[in-house]
């Protein structure tokens, strides 16, 4: 026999185990549709969050930033999934292997470079205005030292700085 016809059946306790894998979340969920308890009272549609009545809309709207940055977690949580993988096999993929790692991980440098360079990765305010604020505050720190109680009147007094505009 050739090693490729016994290595076709070598894969029959793979097949058997998703089968009955399947079998057994199959017969679960029948015997719940069947088993269950099927009943229709005035509390069974009300919202109930741990003992709680809720209060308001769960719909809450998020910016846009906490998006991007679960969608870089996903793709760099790939990456480190495929780089473990290729080190895992290394010996058996050569040079091959390895040209190809190094062309998949410098696409990836060059799109987190772009993304830097657009400011897609600026969440904050700019790091101008925000040394601004601060040499700002630490001025108006040493006037109250100085001064004592007519700094009051001027901090309050002192115009805020204008909001970043967010993108």
């Amino acid at each position: 026999m050739s090693s490729a016809y016994t290595s076709q059946f070598e894969l029959w306790p793979l097949l058997v185990y998703a089968g009955l894998v399947l079998l057994t979340v199959g017969g679960m969920i029948a015997l719940s549709y069947f088993l269950g308890q099927r009943h229709k009272e005035k509390q069974t549609d009300t919202i109930y969050e741990s003992g709680i009545k809720s209060t308001g809309d769960a719909r809450v709207r998020f910016p846009v930033h906490f998006y991007i940055v679960a969608m870089f977690f996903v793709i760099f949580d790939l990456e480190t999934a495929f780089i473990i993988s290729w080190a895992i096999s290394f010996r058996e993929l050569g040079w091959g292997g390895y040209i190809a790692a190094a062309i998949f991980i410098g696409v990836l440098l060059v799109v987190l470079l772009y993304e830097l360079r657009i400011g897609a990765l600026d969440f904050g305010p700019k790091g101008k205005e925000l040394l601004k604020v601060y040499h700002q505050r630490l001025k108006d720190k040493s006037l109250k030292v100085k001064d004592g109680t007519a700094t009051q009147t001027r901090t309050a007094r002192r115009p805020q700085p204008a909001p970043v505009p967010r993108r």
